[in-house]
């Protein structure tokens, strides 16, 4: 019998919220994690490379100084800021898993940590490239900072996590990726509990100017995914983390169960480098691969990776529409999270699979902000958007037991979750 999988434990940091509870509160509220680059407090740089009609998404007021003794002195020297954001919801996670306590005592060879993140600290590279310039020597945590797999090494070590330890970075799929390695690990037996998920602080003048000149970062500064008027993502940061547990020890130990992990799908595009293929076909196969052709129709949500560009949007409308619309059943309900946090690009699957399983347990979809003009211009488009259920102006109550969460990435990766509501 193929092990279950199970998730046991949450912890986030989003442009919405220092924690889960908080994060997912704001965005049933309809709030916004958005704001104009003019608001930071390094507006100047911004707005010397940007226009100043751009917005990100960032994590308000992170001061690592708050978490008590989580961060030494020599942490706060050494570790990235996309390092401290996901020791911070590792923390948050494994307490909410009521794990602490047994890392402490050392149970912890079958404890693994797979936390990705898609740039690492541009942070970070971009001011040693500056000072190394001016002739000022390289600090020695220069190229540790700087390494995908920081994230996922530091917080082994914080928390001891000795079990299998791996980076994704998948672009803008890593968090689903991580999510999806996790669970297969621990379907193989590798490890019986497993930290997953992944982390991003990429907003920053350098990023934002490259993700514009890259047609990807809307001028308008708003995030409208599935609307008429959509024309980009807003830049977004934060970190995500999932405990996956194998459902046996889950129930060994008396562990509370959010969800199972029910199918995971990973597909390519083969197509081009930053665009999907328009029929949306590896987003469709990344679907059915996660589905299985077993539990299509009883799926009763998808959490779309939706960023609010024009082609992504209207690929992952028809791949969805294809496989989970036209057997018989009302049009699926579908909403995006990035009208409210925008893209937090590698960590994105990450805190989506958070408000994902969410919404199992509340009996809620979150609708998408700034949806108010469905479709777009093709007679196509439009049909493949009609056979959905968007969800927007306010969350809608809904009996979900199966939910999916898709997640796509530069280089033309797809990656697909099954969630299901845990019941006894």
């Amino acid at each position: 019998m193929s092990t279950r999988v199970v998730v046991t434990g949450l912890g986030a940091l989003t442009p919405l919220g220092k924690t889960v509870a908080e994060s997912w509160a704001a965005l049933l509220a309809g709030k916004s994690g958005i704001r104009p680059i003019g608001e930071l407090a390094n507006a100047e740089s911004y707005e010397r490379h940007c226009p100043p009609s751009l917005a990100v998404a960032d994590v308000k007021e992170f001061d690592p100084h708050a978490y008590g003794n989580l961060f030494t002195s020599q942490d706060l020297r050494r570790m990235s800021q996309f390092t401290q954001f996901a020791v911070v919801a590792a923390q948050e996670a494994l307490r909410d898993a009521n794990l602490i306590e047994t890392l402490q005592k050392g149970r912890n060879d079958r404890v693994g940590c797979v936390i990705g993140s898609g740039i690492a600290s541009v942070h970070d590279m971009y001011d040693s490239i500056v000072e190394f310039d001016r002739g000022k020597r390289l600090s020695p945590s220069f190229v540790p900072k700087i390494l995908s797999n920081m994230a996922c090494g530091n917080v082994s070590i914080k928390f001891q996590l000795r079990g299998v330890s791996h980076c994704v970075s998948t672009a803008c799929a890593t968090g689903n990726n991580a999510i999806g390695d996790a669970y297969n690990f621990i379907r193989l037996g590798y490890n019986d509990v497993c930290l997953a998920g992944a982390s991003e602080a990429s907003v920053h003048p350098l990023a934002l100017a490259g993700f514009l000149r890259a047609k990807s970062i809307t001028p308008s500064g708003i995030s409208r995914p599935f609307d008429k008027e959509r024309n980009g993502f807003v830049l977004g940061e934060g970190a995500g983390l999932l405990v996956l547990e194998s459902l046996k020890h889950a129930q060994d130990r008396g562990a509370r169960i959010y969800a199972e992990v029910e199918g995971y799908g990973l597909t390519s595009d083969a197509h081009h480098i930053t665009s999907p293929s328009e029929n949306g076909d590896g987003a469709r196969r990344a679907m059915e691969m996660a589905l299985n052709n077993q539990t299509r129709s009883q799926v009763d949500y998808v959490n779309a990776h939706a960023t609010s560009t024009v082609l992504g949007d209207r690929a992952e409308a028809q791949a969805i529409s294809n496989i989970l619309s036209g057997d018989g059943k009302d049009a699926i309900k579908v909403s995006s999270n990035k009208g409210a946090i925008g893209h937090l690009l590698g960590a994105a699957g990450a805190v989506e699979s958070i408000f994902t399983i969410k919404s199992l347990q509340d009996g809620v979809v979150p609708h998408t902000l700034n949806l108010h003009s469905v479709g777009g211009a093709s007679g196509d488009e439009a049909e493949n958007f009609e056979r959905l259920d968007l969800v927007r102006g306010a969350p809608a109550k809904h009996d979900i037991r199966r939910a999916l969460n898709n997640s796509f990435g530069f280089g033309g990766i797809n990656s697909s979750i099954v969630f299901r509501r845990w019941e006894v």
